[in-house]
């Protein structure tokens, strides 16, 4: 495999030098465009961004139309109907009127160079391509659902795996339908999709897992474990949007799961009972304990020294904050410790007791890393709302923060005052103190990022304020989601250098900001720096900024990248 270093180094004494200046000094984004003009595979080295566009017109929604569809008269009102038609961006104005709103569209990976360079982008198979038939392969996404389409590298470093929805494009509400085999009668989207998890390699070719996981909401990350004899998945999403008590599909089916890799195409699957490989509880802190199941509300992703560590940055239950697997039963007796040195990761489900599942949810086996926060949701309102994270070594760790989400809107500075005040949204830098044993926030990078100004939005995007909220079209940037790094090369950046790129999250005055577009953004920090005061002096680049009828959800390298995490 090609490092990203060398990749660097051969281009940029090539052609890139000024590309590169382009992108990381602030002279312009790069332009999306071929450069390359390269062969059929992925180049090692490069970028993958996972990008959806919205594919509906007028006619996708219909005012008055009663959702969800399929809604038992018992669950939704008749008296009501859809307030907008099938019309981006207004078509997400009925976010207001259905809480489940959503509708599916094409994914998208883009192949871009370290420095912004459009290389290819690569369709994922749906029902709008040609030849695609319903017992096709075919993956979508949910416009818009933000927390998706985040992207990771197989252990081997071989294959990129995401997770998203079997269901055609323009269904409407399929992010919070139920699953066919985790059926919740109390569930208001009367429709069932499977999820799935997707894998392509080096050469663009796909493959699709199916799952029952996740039902009545999303699947938002997964790995593929495919070392030490190993080969399963290990995903992180959420699960349940019906009343409580949820049934035990739903239950089984929330956070942490591990699934095996089918090699049979979709339509010759069937998918069993989800199978969870880590929970949390809030009463290992010593909390009352929430609705089950809701603890476990997960969304970022990664393996590192052979641990598993997921975010929770969302919601009204459980902590925002960072979790491992213990599979010692040992590191975290009250819930919040350290990884034991030499721990395996798990290689099966959870053990679970179904008659105690609805009382008692399942067996506690995830702590929260030592040094971050344990305050519950439930007994005050979250500063933390942690995303994408990566490791840059043993005792360095980069966390996005995406931000509150608040739309406190100033019209006279034209800010969004509350996210232009916040002090840990963007990339935290964590720094591991042995003499403390505990993690410690170093300082949060958001020079460059403008939060809460809003900004324009090049394409098919309207201007002045939505009349359905009373707030500007346009978006600002609220924080951080996906993220992933690298080392500098030792050659246009020092090696003690990190290059870390970031999908943005956003706010608007849109009916649903996760439909805003938003942006890709590249910053370099020292590695070895511990103080915001030398810090001070580091921002954010633009590379990327999706148009109107685009979102950016995730990045990584390419198959084939040798994943450096360590100088």
């Amino acid at each position: 495999m090609v490092s990203f270093a060398s990749s660097l180094r051969r281009r940029v004494l090539v052609r890139a030098l000024s590309c590169v200046a382009i992108a990381l000094f602030g002279v312009a984004a790069a332009p999306a465009q071929d450069f390359f003009f390269p062969g059929p595979d992925f180049t090692p080295g490069n970028l993958v961004l996972s990008r959806s566009v919205y594919a509906g017109n007028a006619g996708t929604v219909q005012v008055g139309e009663i959702l969800p569809p399929g809604c038992a008269p018992s669950l939704c009102s008749p008296s009501t109907g859809a307030i907008a038609d099938g019309t981006y961006p207004g078509v997400f104005n009925n976010d207001s009127y259905d809480g489940s709103f959503g509708i599916t569209s094409p994914i998208f990976l883009d192949e871009m160079t370290p420095w912004g360079w459009t290389v290819r982008s690569l369709e994922v198979p749906n029902s709008l391509e040609r030849g695609i038939t319903p017992e096709s392969d075919q993956l979508v996404t949910s416009f818009s659902s933000k927390s998706e389409e985040a992207l990771n590298l197989s252990s081997d470093g071989k294959y990129l795996t995401f997770i998203d929805y079997v269901a055609p494009v323009n269904a409407i509400d399929v992010s919070n339908a139920n699953t066919p085999g985790a059926v919740d009668p109390t569930n208001p989207v009367g429709e069932s999709f499977y999820r799935a998890v997707a894998t392509v390699d080096e050469h663009g070719r796909f493959t699709f897992t199916e799952s029952n996981a996740y039902s009545g909401n999303n699947g938002r990350a997964a790995i593929l474990y495919n070392a030490d004899g190993a080969d399963v998945f290990f995903t992180a999403g959420n699960a349940g949007n019906g009343s409580n008590p949820q049934p035990d599909g739903i239950i089984l089916g929330a956070g942490a799961q591990i699934i095996t890799p089918s090699d049979v195409p979709e339509y010759l699957q069937n998918p069993g009972t989800p199978t969870p490989v880590a929970s949390f509880s809030v009463t290992e802190l010593g909390d009352k304990a929430d609705k089950v199941g809701k603890d476990d509300n997960f969304r970022g992703m990664t393996i590192y020294n052979n641990v598993l560590y997921f975010t929770k940055g969302s919601g009204g239950n459980g902590v925002n904050t960072v979790y491992f697997v213990d599979t010692t039963g040992t590191a975290c007796p009250k819930g919040v410790g350290l990884p034991v040195a030499d721990a395996k990761l798990p290689t099966a489900a959870l053990t679970y007791d179904l008659s105690t599942l609805q009382t008692d949810g399942l067996p506690s086996n995830m702590c929260v890393l030592a040094g971050f926060p344990t305050l519950s949701n439930k007994t005050g309102n979250p500063v933390n709302f942690p995303f994408g994270l990566w490791f840059a070594n043993p005792t360095t760790l980069y966390v996005a923060d995406e931000g509150d989400g608040v739309t406190t809107y100033d019209a006279t500075t034209n800010t969004y005052t509350d996210d232009a005040g916040q002090t840990l949204a963007g990339l935290e830098k964590w720094v591991f103190d042995s003499s403390t044993q505990t993690w410690n926030l170093a300082y949060t990078l958001e020079n460059g990022l403008n939060l809460g100004t809003p900004y324009t939005v090049r394409g098919d995007y309207p201007t002045g304020d939505n009349a359905a909220t009373g707030l500007p079209w346009a978006p600002a940037t609220d924080g951080l989601r996906n993220i992933v790094g690298t080392f500098g090369d030792g050659f246009f950046f020092p090696r003690d250098q990190v290059v870390i790129y970031a999908i943005s999250s956003t706010v608007s005055g849109g009916g649903d900001t996760g439909a805003d577009p938003n942006k890709l953004y590249v910053i370099v920090d020292d590695v070895n720096n511990t103080s915001a005061t030398a810090a001070a002096g580091e921002r954010f680049f633009e590379l990327r900024a999706a148009r109107g009828r685009e979102v950016l959800r995730g990045i990584s390298f390419t198959p084939g990248t040798k994943q450096e995490t360590s100088y």
